[in-house]
């Protein structure tokens, strides 16, 4: 018999899915490490895509080299269990069609249950060679291991905000070693991520999709905000640590509404602002008086949290915490001392969220990975760039030296399309799929927003910067690490007149700080640009147009550069001119 120090180990393979919610997703772990993750609109080239990740999912096994059969478990970051309710005849002896037994069944045996509320719900798939499970993750407690078991902390208060999960809309919980642990939870219809997009609605945005635009618009001052108080009369905040909303003004809850807001929220802020329509002081005091009393809100949910927990660290998630501009103030505004949000706190991270809570709370397994980066999508061989470029006969040449090629262009004014290596899985562009140019022109912000990015005059753009270089230009510590674009510092006020393209209104920049391991090619660039310039930075955003996802392969790049007004375009060591 052969020792067990002989026997092979065994991956475990996890398969994670984000499905039916915005932007779907999947990633694949080997042994608690990520293999291969993407969103879906990447390859199907739709914004916020909802349906099933199917081309996410072949990504996926295609590049760990297996198939669906070498899975040991698929996790979903949303519990179906948590809607079979042993109360709701009206679904539960109907059937349309024999699938439906697959709802009706459980259905039926769930009404005989004292209690159908629990993290997860797990399915076993038969009819394929090897046996897989369907494991249900409850979403919060997804968006919880999203933020905690990825995060460099071996314990941490976690916290949870988004517009609804099943039928939580936040999470207190804590986290220890491999497990979480639940303290309370909100529920509907009260709603923190709602509330912010009923304003989204008012104020001529789509909810759900345009939440950061308010966040831009809330940048202005307003020393007396005449709206302040009104919005902050809707919010109740309660002594456990909750909150509560006057449901009075609102109407995303019900169904057969078309607006998620009241006919009595009209009646104190006013008329709503049509899509397109011009932009006045009202919709900016509005967007200010929204955003603070949402930072204070969730600066309540946090001081329960530390003095219930008495941690140091804290690790969010959910789709609040893209909220950067909130996200840059939490260790001054509270007790908590570290924070951790991964790069994909939106529902894209449940896909990721519910295949660790699986590996560690299931699987039980101690290993912990942290997350330095984000760069699990597709990526693309120079042979395979220059198939491309030959394919649609587009002129190019090669660059012996790409980095200090498309430094030189940068510095020289030009807008340039970057496109390298492995796409990032999030929301935000992070070097290899993103758009640059020179943070030192004061022009620069409206030509990318009018020539290239087709959007609001009034939305910043993010300064990547060399991580070491942070502090001498952000009001920060020279220790602090902004890899993921999820925070918001105050430029210094002296160095403020040296990048006016990404200082925001404010004075503030959402930036990512750029290091050598985690992205070589993109923190050379930044240096060569730093030798030309002697600033250490350059304006970045995702390379797509308005409307659009970010591209993924050299030819959504191509077309993209020829849709806009872009001025050269690098894919790889190739660069192509206008």
């Amino acid at each position: 018999m052969a020792s067990a120090s002989k026997i092979p180990h065994k991956k475990i393979r996890i398969l994670g899915i984000c499905s039916d919610v915005f932007i779907t997703s999947a990633v694949l772990l080997e042994d608690g490490k990520v293999v291969a993750g993407a969103p879906e609109e990447r390859f199907l080239r739709q914004k916020l895509y909802r349906g099933f990740p199917m081309q996410a999912i072949k990504y996926c096994l295609e590049a760990a080299g297996c198939e669906l059969e070498d899975i040991d478990c698929v996790a979903l970051g949303w519990n179906p269990g948590l809607h079979i309710k042993p109360s709701s005849m009206r679904f539960g002896h109907v059937l349309r069609w024999r699938g439906e037994h697959l709802h009706a069944i459980p259905h039926a045996l769930l009404s005989l249950a004292k209690t159908h509320h629990v993290d997860y719900v797990e399915q076993s798939l038969k009819q394929l060679k090897n046996d897989i499970k369907i494991i249900y993750v409850t979403h919060h407690h997804s968006h919880a291991a999203n933020a905690f078991f990825i995060s460099p902390f071996k314990e941490s208060a976690i916290l949870t905000i988004d517009g609804r999960g099943e039928e939580d809309t936040a999470g207190f919980f804590v986290g220890r070693g491999n497990k979480i642990e639940e303290l309370q939870l909100v529920k509907l219809p009260h709603s923190l991520g709602l509330f912010y997009g009923a304003f989204t609605e008012f104020l001529g945005f789509t909810p759900h999709s345009d939440e950061w635009k308010v966040m831009a618009l809330a940048g202005r001052d307003f020393k007396q905000n005449k709206y302040y108080q009104k919005v902050k009369n809707l919010v109740k905040l309660c002594p456990n640590g909750t909150f509560e909303l006057d449901l009075s003004y609102f109407h995303y809850y019900l169904n057969d509404r078309n607006a998620w807001y009241s006919p009595k929220f009209v009646e104190s802020f006013g008329q709503p602002r049509s899509p397109d329509t011009e932009l006045t002081n009202r919709h900016y005091e509005i967007a200010n008086a929204l955003q603070r009393v949402s930072e204070e809100t969730v600066i309540h949910m946090l001081n329960w949290l530390h003095k219930k927990t008495g941690m140091e660290n804290l690790a969010l998630s959910g789709g609040f915490f893209m909220n950067s501009v909130f996200n840059g103030k939490i260790t001054q505004k509270t007790k908590f001392k570290n924070v951790f949000i991964s790069s994909c706190p939106d529902d894209s991270g449940t896909s990721w969220g519910a295949a660790l809570y699986v590996y560690n709370h299931i699987y039980n397994r101690p290993e912990r990975k942290e997350e330095k980066h984000n760069y699990y999508g597709p990526q693309f061989s120079d042979a395979e760039i220059k198939d491309a470029l030959d394919k649609y006969k587009v002129p190019y040449k090669r660059a012996e030296d790409i980095e200090k090629q498309t430094a030189s262009l940068i510095a020289d004014g030009k807008i340039v399309g970057w496109f390298q290596g492995q796409m990032e899985f999030g929301q935000r562009a992070l070097g290899n799929r993103s758009i640059l140019a020179d943070p030192r022109d004061p022009l620069m912000k409206d030509k990318v927003n009018k020539a290239v990015k087709y959007r609001e005059a009034f939305r910043p753009f993010a300064p990547s910067i060399l991580e070491e270089h942070v502090a001498d230009y952000f009001e920060c510590n020279k220790s602090d690490r902004v890899p993921f674009m999820e925070k918001v510092f105050m430029v210094r006020p002296e160095k403020r007149k040296l990048i006016p393209a990404v200082t925001h209104i404010d004075g503030s920049g959402r930036l990512q700080t750029v290091g050598k391991e985690t992205n070589p090619r993109f923190y050379k660039l930044i240096g060569e640009f730093d030798k030309i310039t002697k600033i250490p930075l350059v304006l970045n955003t995702s390379f797509n147009l308005k409307g659009e996802a970010i591209v993924c392969t050299p030819t959504d790049a191509i077309r993209t550069f020829f849709s806009c007004g872009l001025d050269a375009l690098v894919l790889g060591n190739y660069v192509v001119m206008k």
